[in-house]
């Protein structure tokens, strides 16, 4: 276990993205099920969104269901929440009004069964200053009790230095994986190390990647609308898969699945000194994966650097997100 504020959560969190915000989502009986196995396995770090789904299934619906079930686990739960994105779901819109609608939403989907303890803007909104945005949420929200905290998502390091002056940040949800190893290099973590902001890290498997059970693109397919970005297409996909190969061999040595190997080495970044406290956040959607993304390996120091050094050379083919999606707010 590792202390995030005032709560002790696992050393691996848990992303709730794949329950609703997909073509086909589980049933609701199966993502409960999913849910209680996270809590048993330790991963107790929840990061939802209010946009992950519909109006009438999303992160908030569920995790309602959830906690009207398990009340005992809503204080094992340390509860993230991203929001803060315009009406029509386009784009980032930190303006009052909205981030009013955003909280109020959340807060009365959730109807009082869970308690927010961070929310975040999904991205920046270039359009409004980050201390007016943030003014809101202190002033209305945490002050009042309604939430707990601010945190960052997908930021830069320029909306790090100006938001640590603004609030503080208990955290920045970004995206980090041997696949994905960019903040490691722009400057970013190491933003974060300075300012004392632990690092919420999303994609850690890079968006199925590093589980090997991608080899063409008929199997890419199966990733729905992540399919259609930028490397899992074509021959920038093909390169990829030297990456994965690379892992799939070391994860062999230490006998564990690839995803457990990712997994972990974004776990094991927080005995860089270098780097402030990192907590992956891997998806699952049953039982069985819950199981296996929450085995802790363990990895030497060779191990790390060897890892480390493998994403770091690997020059991935193709951009994270499709050109419409902002990136590094």
């Amino acid at each position: 276990m590792v202390k995030f504020l005032d709560k002790e959560v696992g050393p691996i969190g848990f992303g709730l993205m794949g329950f609703t915000w997909r073509a086909n989502p589980p049933p609701l009986e199966q993502a409960l099920a999913t849910m209680k196995a996270a809590v048993e396995k330790g991963l107790t770090m929840w990061n939802g969104g209010e946009f992950y789904g519909t109006p009438e299934y999303n992160s908030m619906t569920i995790l309602k269901h959830y906690f009207t079930k398990y009340p005992e686990d809503a204080d094992k739960v340390f509860l993230a929440m991203k929001g803060g994105v315009n009406l029509q779901g386009t784009g980032p819109d930190g303006s009052p009004e909205n981030i009013r609608r955003s909280l109020d939403n959340i807060l009365a989907q959730l109807d009082g069964k869970k308690k927010v303890d961070a929310f975040c803007c999904a991205r920046r909104d270039p359009n409004t200053p980050l201390d007016i945005t943030f003014g809101v949420i202190q002033r209305e929200y945490i002050d009042t009790g309604k939430i707990g905290a601010i945190m960052l998502s997908e930021c830069n390091v320029n909306t790090i230095k100006e938001a640590v002056k603004a609030a503080k940040i208990v955290a920045a949800e970004v995206e980090l994986s041997l696949f994905t190893p960019d903040i490691l290099k722009n400057g970013i973590a190491a933003a974060c190390k300075e300012h004392d902001i632990p690092i919420i890290a999303y994609s850690p498997i890079g968006k199925g990647m590093l589980s090997g059970e991608f080899k063409n693109q008929e199997d890419v397919k199966k990733l729905g609308m992540i399919a259609n970005y930028p490397r899992f297409q074509g021959e920038g996909f093909a390169h990829n898969l030297k990456l994965v190969q690379q892992v799939e061999a070391i994860a062999s040595d230490k006998a564990c699945t690839p995803a457990q190997l990712a997994i972990n080495w974004a776990r094991n970044m927080s005995t860089d000194p270098e780097l402030p406290l990192v907590i992956p956040i891997p998806g699952a959607t049953t039982i069985e994966r819950v199981e296996e993304n929450s085995k802790v390996v363990e990895l030497t120091e060779e191990d790390m650097q060897s890892l480390t050094g493998l994403a770091k050379n690997f020059e991935t083919a193709g951009a994270r997100y499709p050109s419409h999606v902002p990136t590094n707010t």
